[in-house]
């Protein structure tokens, strides 16, 4: 089926302004660019594994996904991985896949051009690895041998911040911390800048780098995590009856968004269009989900009000799908509730942190970026490790093998500690 036509209205009757994506890149568990990332999900192949970077021998999670031969000195100079936490290493990589794919080089020597711009960045924690490291240097050695650098490197807006000093950035800039929603609403909010004309185009994505002990630790005590050390690639497992946890990840996503008038006149490839952002929020408990899905389907019901489109317009669905107890059954009942039973049950749907893992604050925009690849290639990814059948979870999820299919419309759900909800609906680009 073709787009619904979307030239609704915003704002004071003004014409709402559409927005495309022209560029995307990450760099995430099963890849270092989107190619990568993208062969292997359809491949159904795994990013777990054995966590390499320190001692796990004191934790019950022994197993994360891990970024694997990442090189920063390869994309930065040494003075700079001073200042620069792993979280917003990735994310900077990431945003010069997405703005390379653009063919946009940056807008330093253009600062006219730079000012209708935005950057907004998602991200959970911040630089937690390097926070700990000042900690620990702070408290062995004292006070004035922790690095000048401590802030900068730990504060959770920096990588919008070091985007747009990369890229000559300097118009809109925010930072959206909204835990496993963060990248997400980073879309959403990009793309609400550019519709109602305060930018042009935007930068926009968001990451996460926090495997370390803290990190693991932490989720270790509110038993959110898997402990199925000894079978990391079977450990994250979405939607089975099996599943014990999610697997912490690591990664980046990025996204160029464009207004499409711009876009068209520059003669940039359009690789899809935003049409759907919706927001809810839980109100229920710090970690737990809203039982029933109340929340989440407001969130998706918001984001399709927002595209124009009804339930049986979306082709695919990329679930939240963390592989824990509560989240998989509470999305499952969101998802009937946002598109009713019957259009629930005739709508794929998969979880691609069955192969990444969970990227915390990255992962909306990894998995926007997984819904863009579906529509243009016609293939859907699977969700790995779909054995035993759950009587809570019973739609169609796309066990263990991708599957080709005619995708137009899109919507990707994101839910965060806190209650926030976030879906968006990417489509096809048309007329």
């Amino acid at each position: 089926m073709s787009p619904p036509d979307r030239g609704g209205r915003s704002g004071a009757g003004a014409q709402r302004r559409r927005v495309v994506v022209t560029g995307i890149g990450t760099v995430n568990p099963l890849g270092l660019d989107v190619d990568a990332f993208w062969k292997a999900a359809l491949e159904g192949h795994s990013g777990v594994g054995p966590i390499t970077t320190f001692d796990t021998s004191d934790l019950d999670t022994q197993i994360a996904a891990e970024v694997k031969g990442f090189d920063p000195e390869a994309h930065f100079e040494r003075r700079e991985l001073k200042r620069i936490d792993r979280t917003n290493q990735l994310f900077l990589v990431a945003c010069d896949q997405a703005m390379a794919d653009a063919g946009i080089s940056s807008f330093i020597d253009d600062p006219e051009a730079g000012e209708r711009v935005a950057v907004v960045s998602g991200v959970g924690f911040g630089g937690m690895k390097s926070f700990i490291e000042e900690i620990d240097m702070l408290r062995s050695r004292g006070p004035h041998r922790i690095s000048p650098y401590g802030t900068p490197k730990t504060i959770p807006n920096m990588g919008a911040g070091l985007a747009a000093i990369r890229f000559g950035i300097l118009g809109p800039s925010n930072c959206t911390v909204t835990a496993c929603a963060a990248s997400a609403n980073a879309i959403g909010e990009a793309t609400e800048v550019v519709r109602r004309g305060a930018a042009d185009v935007a930068l926009a994505g968001g990451s996460e780098a926090c495997i370390c002990d803290f990190g693991i630790a932490t989720f270790n005590q509110a038993r959110a995590l898997s402990t199925r050390n000894e079978d990391p690639e079977a450990a994250s497992r979405p939607f089975d009856g099996n599943r014990d946890g999610f697997v912490m990840g690591e990664g980046a996503g990025a996204l160029v968004l464009e207004e499409r008038e711009r876009a068209i006149a520059r003669g940039a490839r359009i690789h899809a269009e935003i049409i759907g952002y919706g927001m809810s929020t839980d109100a229920f408990h710090v970690t737990l989900p809203r039982p029933g899905g109340r929340g989440a389907a407001l969130a998706m019901k918001q984001a399709m009000r927002d595209a124009s489109v009804e339930p049986g317009d979306i082709d695919y669905i990329n679930a939240h799908g963390t592989s824990t107890e509560a989240n998989d059954v509470t999305e499952t009942e969101a998802i009937k509730l946002a598109l009713g039973e019957e259009m629930a049950a005739a709508t794929p749907v998969s979880s691609t942190k069955s192969m990444t893992g969970h990227l915390l604050g990255g992962a909306g925009a990894v998995e926007a970026i997984a819904c863009i690849l579906a529509i243009r290639d016609g293939m859907l990814p699977p969700t790995i490790n779909q054995e035993v059948p759950d009587p809570a979870c019973d739609l169609d999820y796309v066990p263990n093998t991708a599957r080709q299919a005619d995708v137009d419309i899109t919507m990707s759900n994101s839910f965060g500690f806190g209650g926030h909800n976030v879906a968006l609906v990417l489509a096809r680009h048309g007329d």
